[in-house]
Formats: structure tokens, sequence, C-alpha cells
């Protein structure tokens, strides 16, 4: 899979990754559908920072990713 290629299951994939690796409790909160393939640069960016931390964040990060999260999450309906 290559993740530099933006695609609805690239997309997929990096929005469960950061799920995984954030080690959220209620990971059906952020549900991948809910995310544009026109925010994918971002998306990406976030899932880069997180690997390269090596999933050690601290809990301001964590907030601050789910922040990011929230803004580009598009509402349902």
């Amino acid at each position: 899979m290559n993740l530099e290629t933006p695609s609805q299951e690239n997309l997929v994939h990096l929005i469960n990754e950061i799920k995984a690796r954030l080690k959220l409790v209620n990971t059906a909160l952020i549900d991948p559908q809910e995310f544009r393939l026109e925010d994918y640069e971002e998306i990406l960016s976030l899932y880069h920072m997180i690997r390269r931390k090596n999933d050690r964040l601290t809990m301001m990060e964590i907030e601050g990713v789910l922040e990011e999260l929230g803004r580009l999450r598009c509402p349902r309906g």
C-alpha cells in the first residue's frame, strides 16, 4: 500500500491507524467516512507525526491530534 497516493482506501487506512496508535477507548467516535479526500495530505501528516514519535505521545499531543481530526471531520447528513 502506497500511502503517498491519495485514495479513499488509503484515507480509511490512515484514520484507522491513527485511532489504533492513539489507543482510543471509543474508536466508533471517529468514522473514516466522515473525512474528505481533499484533506488527505493533512491526515497523512498527522499519521507520519504519530509514527515518528513511536506512539509515545503526551496527553497534550493526543488532544492536539484529536482536535485536528475534529476540525477536518465533515458532519454527517
